[in-house]
């Protein structure tokens, strides 16, 4: 995950302008294809790296190489915001990419048996919209009746999906706790990132929020003694691989793609990477790490991605009544 997602819960500020389909339709499948492969790439990494730490490195270089560009591209002061701009972008970076993408590579990591599925996964990650969704009822919105109706229809797959069967296949249940809780705080960044003074520009908070959720698992990952005995001579040529695709592909070309798209499309349609990605992950998974794609797995993954297709479709922008639209958030992009 790295900075999650945006869907049709969220307005967006910017009124999409003119852009050719083909441009659109180019964009979208490179975020629909790179996030979805995201959750392949953390389990290969994993394989022979420490979890966090990997984690740490990736957002942190991706940090760095964004604010290097944006230095370069708009002078001295492209970074340039003030303390409450800073703290609010701090906190909505720890939540997403320390709690959310941080608990994810966690859950990913490990034995088989241990590990939860890079498929699995990104199946328990697309309830973040349904999250989403109870956090903003909690906070006095009102949603329409048939958004509630698919976020009930997605705990149900969500339930179906983590069901003890005792058969091949099986989910790990602590693995799987560990996924959603996940979750859950990536869905708290995305609620706040909507609702505390963030900076204006998104790729501005992005550095910022990068570099405060590598610091906090650079962080936890010493405490819990990972580079204890790590030799990088022992890290495989396809984990260092897997890194550098999720630092490039996952953190700065998608994300770049996903910005694009915020201006150039209709929210209702940059939305469906929602539950395009889960469908992508699993089937990566299964072709390239012979991930076990059981019926179980069909029937809780079909019922989760029926259930955001439907809060995706039925929750469109409302137009404010005056200024731009509130939670224009874009933390899918930090996957």
């Amino acid at each position: 995950m790295s900075s999650r997602p945006l869907s049709a819960t969220s307005p967006v500020a910017h009124a999409p302008t003119a852009a050719r389909p083909a441009l659109v339709w180019t964009a979208l499948v490179i975020v629909y294809v790179l996030w979805g492969s995201t959750y392949l790439g953390i389990r290969v990494a994993v394989e022979s790296l420490p979890p966090l730490t990997s984690a740490a490195a990736r957002f942190a270089a991706a940090a760095g190489v964004l604010a290097l560009v944006l230095r370069f591209r708009r002078g001295p002061g492209a970074l340039r915001v003030d303390r409450r701009q800073l703290g609010s972008a701090a906190l909505v970076g720890v939540l997403l990419l320390a709690g959310g993408n941080g608990l994810v590579v966690l859950a990913e990591s490990g034995p088989a048996g241990v590990a939860v599925p890079s498929g699995i996964a990104a199946l328990l990650v697309a309830t973040v919209p349904l999250l989403v969704v109870v956090l903003r009822t909690l906070g006095g919105d009102r949603p329409r009746l048939w958004t509630f109706a698919g976020v009930t229809l997605g705990f149900v797959g969500l339930v179906l999906l983590v069901l003890p069967t005792g058969g091949p296949g099986t989910v790990p249940v602590a693995g799987a706790l560990t996924v959603v809780v996940g979750a859950t705080c990536w869905s708290v960044g995305s609620f706040l990132s909507g609702r505390i003074r963030m900076p204006a520009d998104p790729f501005v908070a992005t550095v910022y929020e990068m570099a405060a959720g590598a610091l906090v698992l650079a962080v936890i990952a010493t405490v819990r003694g990972e580079l204890h005995g790590f030799s990088p001579a022992e890290v495989t040529g396809r984990s260092w691989a897997a890194l550098a695709y999720l630092m490039v592909a996952g953190s700065l070309i998608a994300f770049t793609a996903y910005v694009w798209l915020l201006h150039h499309a209709p929210i209702s349609l940059v939305a469906t990477y929602a539950y395009v990605n889960p469908v992508v992950a699993v089937a990566l998974g299964a072709l390239l790490l012979g991930e076990p794609v059981t019926t179980q797995v069909l029937l809780g993954g079909a019922v989760i991605v029926a259930g955001v297709a439907v809060v995706v479709s039925t929750e469109r922008p409302r137009k404010p009544a005056s200024g731009p639209a509130d939670g224009a958030t874009l933390e899918a992009a930090r996957r």
